[in-house]
């Protein structure tokens, strides 16, 4: 006597409903990709932190920033971001030598290759800027002396022991205000007692034309993409100086 039983009949599906079970699975699996990477680059960047930062901050009042923006034109985005790794695990603890390396590091790591290359092929070829820096092994032992110019899309205007500040938002050539205009500043403070050294990674961006007077933050998508770049390029330098 057979008492295996006959195999379960397989309906099949109309054609809108496999469709539309595709197009789950489809989304599905992207949304899942997603969100998998969110997580990785979370888990990658969790040691850099946004602290306060607005006009009422210091920064706001000296020199380089004054002479930068004559009319006091309100950001259109600013943030602070920081990140603090013990002395003991640097390859330097100069200080002067901590801050070019991290400036090195900005530039020439994984945080800016992208762009690094989109501006290379779009600005390269154009007159007057052969004295730039484009290549990685440029950008990775430049010394950033004032005047420096960078991807002819940033320009060093001040380098000390503690800070490098470069303008941004559109070609050293162009010296006038800008509708897209504003402050890079890559700086490293050391605190001896507790023999750390904090990174900070600071934004500053502006309308320095007159039309900039009454200009009004970019919406928060932009913001929070720039903030997601920043923690990039943050991890991306400060693991270059790791021993």
């Amino acid at each position: 006597m057979n008492t295996i039983a006959p195999p379960p009949q397989i309906k099949k599906l109309p054609p809108g409903r496999r469709a539309f079970g595709i197009f789950l699975g489809f989304v599905g699996g992207v949304a899942g990709n997603i969100a998998l990477g969110y997580a990785g680059f979370t888990f990658y960047t969790r040691q850099t932190k946004f602290v306060p930062y607005d006009t009422t901050h210091p920064d706001l009042q000296t020199p380089v920033f004054r002479t930068h923006n004559p009319a006091s034109n309100p950001p259109i985005c600013i943030d602070h971001a920081v990140k603090t790794i013990p002395l003991s695990q640097l390859k330097t603890q100069d200080q002067r030598q901590l801050t070019t390396d991290f400036c090195r590091g900005v530039w020439s790591g994984l945080g800016y290759a992208y762009q690094r290359r989109y501006l290379e092929r779009k600005y390269r070829a154009l007159e007057g800027r052969d004295k730039d820096l484009w290549t990685r092994e440029e950008l990775a032992k430049s010394e950033y002396q004032v005047g420096t110019r960078i991807t002819d899309h940033f320009e060093v205007l001040l380098h000390d022991d503690e800070k490098v500040i470069v303008r941004c938002g559109d070609s050293p050539s162009n010296s006038d205000p800008r509708p897209s205009d504003g402050l890079f500043a890559m700086e490293v403070t050391k605190d001896d007692e507790a023999q750390t050294a904090t990174f900070h990674l600071k934004t500053c961006f502006v309308n320095t034309t007159p039309e900039g007077k009454d200009a009004q933050p970019l919406p928060w998508n932009f913001q929070l993409a720039h903030r997601l770049y920043t923690k990039l390029w943050m991890e991306a330098a400060t693991r270059k100086l790791l021993k």
